[in-house]
């Protein structure tokens, strides 16, 4: 029985959610599967990705082929690497320490540079956010600037007004 490390869907239209999935090749895309590994939401910026990597490696050392999308999200969670490790410490390459240290040492940097970019998304949401805003008090001062002076107007209007009726009721 030939096995895929693929993605089921899920989520509505438009606003897809999917599952990693190890499954028999043979059945539906959205069917039945033979373990869940983890989770994979494309909506998020940066998407979310939470991977089972222990439960990928076994799988990927029992033979199973992951697809394209599945691989690169295999890869951006450091399952690949980890079996890539572990075949070395099979063959004696490296001891189990060795790996062990040389997988940390990769996921501390790949989640450095994800917070990186988290940061800066942040940072450049707030940035949008402040010149809205600053935008939106320009707008507002414009308006008021553009009602005070009639209000003046009418104020000066009837001030005249008053003096003439005044000067009127003299004479």
């Amino acid at each position: 029985m030939p096995v895929k490390i693929r993605l089921q869907r899920h989520g509505k239209k438009g606003k897809p959610f999917y599952w990693i999935v190890a499954a028999d090749a043979r059945s539906k895309r959205d069917g039945k599967y033979l373990e869940k590994l983890g989770i994979y939401n494309p909506n998020t910026n940066p998407a979310t990705v939470e991977l089972d990597v222990d439960g990928a490696v076994q799988w990927l050392q029992n033979g199973a082929q992951p697809t394209d999308t599945a691989k690169n999200l295999l890869s951006e969670k450091g399952a690949l690497l980890k079996n890539h490790l572990a075949g070395g410490v099979r063959k004696g390459a490296l001891t189990e320490e060795q790996a062990e240290a040389k997988f940390t040492a990769w996921l501390e940097e790949k989640t450095g540079k994800v917070q990186a970019k988290v940061d800066g998304l942040s940072e450049a949401q707030a940035k949008v956010k402040a010149e809205a805003l600053a935008a939106e008090k320009a707008v507002n001062e414009a308006r008021i600037a553009a009602a005070a002076p009639v209000v003046e107007e009418e104020v000066a209007e009837e001030a005249p007004a008053a003096e003439a009726e005044a000067s009127n009721e003299e004479e």
